[in-house]
């Protein structure tokens, strides 16, 4: 179904680590912690600066993969790994992307399941990669079926 895109990306897509985004992201998980949210705490930190929580790269953009199209309703959401070289700091411009890592399929009591994983990619200004986020989204054999037609 998505095989013929494995290896296809988006182009980079600047974002700021906003203060405020941050802080909304840190209540929203109901983690307030003071390293997120207290700049006073965030300046005395060894970081200098406020940092995101680790799943706050859920909500940066990471521009569109041309071809890949996904149906509004009906994925299931498997696995997210982070995997971070440092933290996200306050106020730092992260160049994001995303690349379609692999498709597979599997069989399952329900019919025939697909497997879609994503990579998600996250560089500094000077091109070091800062973090990665690989993820997995399943379609059942409900919505394959229907994508199919």
């Amino acid at each position: 179904m998505f095989r013929k895109l494995i290896g296809k990306r988006s182009k980079k897509h600047r974002n700021t680590i906003e203060r405020g985004a941050v802080k909304k992201f840190a209540e929203a998980i109901g983690d307030p912690h003071p390293i997120f949210v207290d700049e006073k705490v965030g300046t005395e930190s060894r970081y200098k600066t406020n940092i995101a929580p680790v799943t706050f790269p859920r909500v940066l953009n990471y521009g569109v993969i041309e071809g890949l199209q996904l149906p509004k309703k009906g994925l299931i959401h498997g696995e997210e790994l982070y995997h971070y070289e440092r933290p996200l700091l306050v106020n730092e411009e992260i160049l994001c992307y995303q690349e379609v890592e692999d498709y597979y399929d599997k069989s399952s009591n329900s019919g025939e399941l697909g497997f879609l994983v994503l990579k998600s990619y996250g560089e500094d200004v000077s091109g070091n990669i800062v973090f990665t986020v690989k993820s997995t989204i399943v379609f059942n054999a409900a919505l394959r079926k229907e994508m199919n037609r």
